[in-house]
């Protein structure tokens, strides 16, 4: 069986270059299209909405909305009014957010992972129709009922990395979202940690670059992983076999770009998708083999649209 592949739609994208890229994703043949939303750029319900309204058939997923940022029921009210709009083309994801971001708008809670807890539980209550009575220690409900909830509702994914979140999201969420990088270590490692009871599909987001010379799409793709090393990526590295090699290449680096322009060819080839075509389909395989149901390709290149169109060629 392949493995389903999307793209995700770069944040800072304006409205009519969103609508392009979205429209020709679904021209290409990409199953979803998947939104973020990065502070302080374009936000991840106004995209989903716009996408939704300008697409015919992809699936759209928000990954991610951070928990400290809406009410649930709020947004149980924005996700339920995309799925009613757009029936069966929704995906949602909750997660903690970016810890420094989160912290610069006062947003950071004093137990992120009981607010994504209760948070998961609540908003998959509420888009069920159920009425949701809660008094936890950061989401309270009396007797919220959404007036509309959708026929379908949306799968909620658990956007989450390390090993307490992952456990959490086999146990709240519909599913699980994994950032960038993905390799099959780290596969492997969050499949064991999550441990979900029936179906749990796992959606991961991986850099991606084609081209017929190689070695440019390495270079696209290392400017993909140039934040790699940094302390919120842990997780995603400490399974790897360069593991060590990696933290002592980012201490050595002045800065993010130099650590970019430094990675080892292989290291770059197991962190991405990235190479000839051929390499890029053989490499979703050995991803799509070690765990991963559906691949998310986050277009590596200085031109979006152009990145796209490349990697399209996977499909």
């Amino acid at each position: 069986m392949s493995c389903p592949v999307g793209v995700l739609a770069p944040g800072f994208l304006d409205r009519s270059t969103l609508v392009t890229f979205a429209q020709r994703a679904e021209r290409l043949g990409f199953d979803s299209l998947w939104i973020v939303e990065d502070c302080f750029l374009n936000g991840g319900i106004a995209q989903a909405a716009t996408v939704l309204a300008s697409t015919e058939r992809i699936t759209v997923g928000i990954g991610l909305l951070p928990a400290g940022a809406r009410n649930p029921a709020f947004a149980a009210m924005e996700v339920a009014t995309l799925a009613g709009f757009h029936p069966g083309r929704l995906v949602v994801s909750v997660g903690h957010g970016m810890p420094d971001w989160m912290r610069q708008v006062g947003a950071w809670p004093a137990s992120p992972l009981t607010l994504l807890g209760e948070y998961l539980a609540a908003l998959r209550a509420l888009l069920a129709g159920e009425r949701v009575t809660v008094s936890g220690r950061h989401v309270r409900l009396d007797g919220v009922r959404l007036a509309a909830p959708p026929a379908r509702p949306p799968l909620v994914l658990g956007g989450v990395r390390g090993p307490r979140s992952l456990a959490l999201s086999g146990r709240e969420a519909d599913g699980t979202l994994l950032a960038e990088p993905v390799s099959v270590e780290y596969l492997a490692a969050a499949r064991e940690r999550i441990a979900a009871e029936g179906d749990h599909p796992l959606i991961a987001y991986t850099v991606a670059a084609v081209d017929e010379d190689p070695a440019v799409a390495r270079d696209h793709a290392r400017d993909g992983l140039k934040l790699v090393g940094q302390p919120d990526w842990a997780p995603h590295l400490a399974p790897l076999p360069f593991a060590d090699g990696i933290a002592a290449l980012r201490r050595r680096c002045g800065s993010a770009e130099e650590f970019a322009r430094a990675l080892p060819d292989d290291w770059v080839d197991h962190l991405s998708v990235s190479g000839t075509p051929e390499h890029g389909r053989e490499r979703v395989r050995v991803l799509h083999e070690a765990g991963a149901d559906r691949l998310v390709m986050i277009p590596a290149g200085p031109d979006p649209l152009a990145a796209l169109e490349s990697l399209g060629r996977l499909n």
